[in-house]
């Protein structure tokens, strides 16, 4: 269990799952850029995240903009949109007849990735769900804009467990204060923090070759 204060944001773990240095310089030195991407990113989630809003529909009930979190996990953060369903197996909800189970569902830029970035944010925020309601949420949704539909995500056993090994890694750069290497790749030129970042300045050299390079040691 972790402290409140010691809490980390949810969405940083879509960072980290990008790139930890990404996170890190984020979270741990508080760099930001903004791109293209970002701002239009910004744009899908401002249409979603009103908390004002709730819907029901029948058996289902819309909440936006929900705020959550997990002392387990130690992150905090806000849902984009959570529906509860109705279901015997789900657990009470205030205001509401009857027991419902959490679904949640992240609006994103663009269209499905190949990596897991979006879908472990989604997990985390499952997970969170799960603490605060004292139930199981085995499901949930990402809503992409570019093809205008959902792409169901099922809470594997094993996306759990990625989760949960990402946020410990996340709390311990965190207590160190430590920002990893440069590790280029070609998700750098999306990045915002390219700038910042300057990945093409790292050579991936040892000591030794330095030194040789350098100083004309070991020749």
């Amino acid at each position: 269990m972790y402290d409140e204060d010691d809490y980390l944001l949810l969405s940083g773990i879509q960072h980290f799952s990008f790139c930890p240095r990404q996170w890190a310089l984020i979270h741990i030195e508080g760099q930001w850029a903004e791109n293209l991407r970002t701002v239009e990113g910004h744009i899908v989630h401002e249409r979603v995240h009103d908390e004002r809003l709730k819907e029901k529909r029948r058996d289902v009930i819309v909440l936006r903009g929900l705020r959550v979190q997990s002392a387990k996990l130690g992150i905090t953060g806000q849902c984009d949109a959570v529906e509860f369903h109705q279901d015997d197996e789900g657990t009470p909800l205030h205001g509401y007849d009857g027991n419902w189970i959490p679904y949640p569902i992240e609006y994103k830029k663009g269209k499905p990735k190949d990596f897991l970035a979006d879908r472990l944010q989604l997990c985390a925020e499952a997970i969170c769900l799960e603490e605060m309601f004292c139930c199981q949420v085995p499901k949930g949704a990402l809503y992409y804009d570019e093809i205008h539909r959902r792409e169901e995500i099922v809470f594997s056993p094993e996306l759990r467990d990625t989760v949960r090994h990402m946020t410990e890694e996340m709390h311990h750069y965190m207590s160190n204060g430590y920002t990893p290497r440069i590790k280029p790749a070609r998700h750098c030129n999306a990045c915002s923090l390219k700038p910042i970042c300057l990945p093409q300045n790292y050579k991936q050299q040892d000591v030794a070759s330095y030194y040789k390079s350098h100083l004309g040691e070991g020749e």
